[in-house]
């Protein structure tokens, strides 16, 4: 069972616990795959570390990832510019599997019409009881959809081997009036609006219609025949 990272020392610990995590590995895993110490997966986790490039060459594997995500070097590129797979093919997801990838938290994006023509925002999200809660400011294009219906996506995209999922809810929001309500959800999220506190009007989608895909790619890490 993966273990929750304590405070990492830099971007590249931050990285490296947030890519395990993601895998659902331990330290000990990644330190087996690496051919490495786990304490030394710790320190470099949680110091300002600067590993060799051949460490860094064998974690990068070991997380199936590549080097240059692990340091930082695509963070402020577009997910998805890696080529096609060779015999990818496209699945169609249940709706329990859908719930699974979403899990309890994240960031997604949400599709709605405003008076100025549709929009797409990015926002985090919450999932609670087969709902998704998101917090936004009084006033907001998301605000002023409720009582409407919207689209809500949330996907990800793994570059290393040119996989991902995409998950698509369609339902209506609804604004949270009952303050009470509305503090209970708050305080159940597992963190504030990465775009600031101010944001604590409460809004919830009751999805009507839930639909995924997943790219399986055969030769990589993680895929077989199954979705």
């Amino acid at each position: 069972m993966a273990s929750a990272p304590h405070p990492a020392g830099g971007d590249l610990g931050r990285r490296i616990a947030a890519r395990r995590l993601q895998l659902g590995l331990s330290r000990q895993d990644v330190a087996l795959r690496a051919g490495a110490a786990p304490g030394y997966i710790e320190y470099v986790e949680e110091q300002s570390a600067t590993p060799g490039v051949g460490f860094m060459l064998r974690l990068a594997d070991a997380l199936e990832t590549t080097v240059r995500e692990l340091s930082g070097g695509e963070v402020d590129l577009p997910s998805g510019a890696g080529r096609g797979a060779r015999r990818a093919r496209m699945v169609e997801l249940d709706e329990a599997m859908c719930w699974t990838l979403l899990g309890d938290h994240g960031v997604g994006r949400i599709a709605l019409s405003t008076a100025d023509g549709p929009v797409l925002l990015p926002l985090n999200y919450q999932v609670s009881e087969g709902e998704v809660v998101f917090g936004t400011a009084e006033g907001s294009p998301l605000a002023d959809a409720a009582d409407t219906e919207i689209a809500f996506e949330a996907d990800h995209i793994d570059d290393a081997f040119s996989k991902g999922w995409s998950v698509l809810l369609v339902g209506t929001v609804h604004a949270v009036t009952d303050e009470e309500a509305a503090r209970r959800l708050r305080e159940a999220a597992y963190a504030t609006p990465w775009a600031g506190p101010e944001r604590r009007h409460v809004m919830v989608l009751v999805p009507r219609r839930i639909t995924g895909r997943r790219i399986v790619v055969p030769d990589a890490p993680g895929d077989t025949d199954g979705p």
